[in-house]
């Protein structure tokens, strides 16, 4: 496919995130399934509904552009999940431990999407789309939010998977 435009450029890169956000809904349902911490389960089931929105502001972009939603493989968000589920199932028997890997996956997934957000939002300013800059601003600040959360979480999911690591190899002693 050859891209000659910034509109299709923007159409392209559209594509491609609402792709990722159905592939990270599906691998966050997922993820809900294998998390034990109430925290973590908290955490996936609000972002779950936000990317379930976030779908939805995207299918609207796309009805405000005269286009039907439409999903572009995007192949670093399949990345991002393999790895995701790669390292869940190898921390699996250790459910502290998958918590904090359940955490790490969403924390790269968050800022992957903000990248995309910040880059198809400085394009829709540019092409003077204040209706899809507002939608897709609206994706960006729920992220960014997302974002914060898991990396607060962060350090207690570390202690709890300290606590019940089965060596203390990174210890430093």
């Amino acid at each position: 496919m050859t891209i000659n435009t910034l509109e299709e450029k923007f159409t392209h890169e559209l594509g491609a995130i609402y792709d990722a956000e159905h592939q990270f809904l599906d691998a966050q349902q997922t993820m809900l399934e294998s998390a034990s911490s109430a925290d973590v389960k908290a955490m996936l089931k609000k972002h779950i509904a936000e990317t379930e929105q976030q779908i939805v502001n995207l299918t609207r972009v796309h009805e405000i552009l005269g286009l039907t939603a439409k999903r572009v493989t995007c192949d670093a968000a399949e990345g991002l999940v393999t790895e995701g589920n790669k390292m869940l199932t190898a921390t699996s028997d250790v459910p502290a431990l998958a918590d904090l890997t359940i955490n790490g996956a969403n924390s790269k997934v968050e800022h992957f999407e903000i990248a995309c957000y910040r880059g198809l939002i400085s394009s829709a300013q540019m092409m003077g789309q204040a209706e899809i800059t507002r939608l897709l601003s609206e994706n960006l600040q729920q992220e960014e939010m997302t974002a914060q959360a898991l990396e607060s979480s962060m350090p207690s999911l570390l202690q709890k998977a300290m606590a019940t690591s089965k060596t203390a190899g990174m210890s430093g002693t």
